[in-house]
């Protein structure tokens, strides 16, 4: 497969797919992973999520924003892991672009919850996996 095959079919499988898995690094070192809702994507260079501000992620990221990312789709036993950082943020226009109906249970305040952020992710190379085949990507 050359990386070009690699890297559409990989943009297939993060446009179709609603979750990823997240990747983070705590404080003594230890990967840390959990399931997160995607909100975008614009192509497989930038990912958004929503957290809330108080979880634990957020100290993690602030001390390293290296990060990353995996889709998966089980039932062609495919997936991709997304390397790179993550910005946390918190301005309105961030906001307000992945809102949707229905936070108002999590965030009560609304779009302006001093609990609601945004993480982007922004990658800078990929590995699909495939067959049991790996083939990397730059992005």
């Amino acid at each position: 497969m050359t990386n070009q095959e690699a890297f559409d079919h990989a943009l297939a499988l993060a446009t179709r797919s609603n979750i990823a898995m997240l990747g983070t690094v705590d404080d003594n070192g230890h990967p840390n992973i959990r399931a997160m809702i995607k909100m975008e994507n614009q192509g497989l260079k930038e990912i958004r999520f929503t957290t809330n501000t108080s979880s634990r992620k957020i100290p993690q990221l602030k001390n390293n924003p290296k990060a990353c990312v995996y889709f998966v789709d089980l039932d062609k036993w495919m997936g991709i892991m997304l390397i790179g950082t993550v910005d946390i943020l918190q301005d309105s226009e961030s906001r307000h672009r992945c809102w949707r109906e229905g936070f108002e249970k999590y965030y009560p305040q609304g779009v302006h919850d001093p609990d609601y952020s945004v993480l982007r992710f922004t990658a800078r190379k990929g590995q699909y996996y495939h067959s049991l085949k790996v083939t990397d990507f730059e992005l």
